[in-house]
């Protein structure tokens, strides 16, 4: 036995059907396309997993698997405007800003963001800080640490 003796195995495969050369072959004319329409078009059809305008099955199944997000840093979020509430000279941290309402929980951390000015001297204790957010601390001649 060599490899170009071999066969298929007897009445496994068939000639080839070719569609389209004319109607004594039973297959010619429309080339079992039928009468006109989108699929008897050249190109034609939609596309794989259309509904006909019905939502279809893989947009309303949930999404499932694997998603980064859940690993990701979630930071209190506090605007250096909103510090101005605070004594001349005062420490901030994570405590003080709870107590102040300015913050309902902890979460990974607090980061003080540069939106607004700061017209009082503080220490600021937080996780983060903008860049901006630090220079306004600063500028007012505060300080702005990371913990």
């Amino acid at each position: 036995m060599k490899l170009d003796e071999l066969r298929p195995a007897a009445g496994s495969s068939r000639e080839a059907y070719r569609k389209g050369r004319g109607h004594g072959s039973g297959n010619g004319k429309t080339a079992g396309r039928g009468h006109k329409g989108q699929k008897a078009r050249s190109g034609g059809g939609v596309r794989p997993g259309f509904e006909g305008g019905q939502t279809p099955l893989y947009r309303r199944m949930p999404k499932r698997g694997f998603n980064n997000k859940i690993f990701a840093d979630v930071y209190a979020e506090v605007n250096v405007s909103d510090l101005n509430i605070f004594e001349d000279g005062a420490v901030i941290d994570a405590a003080a800003l709870v107590n102040a309402r300015l913050i309902r929980k902890l979460y990974d951390g607090v980061k003080i963001l540069g939106n607004g000015d700061l017209n009082k001297k503080l220490t600021v204790k937080a996780t983060r800080f903008t860049k901006s957010a630090a220079e306004k601390i600063e500028n007012a001649g505060g300080k702005a640490e990371v913990i």
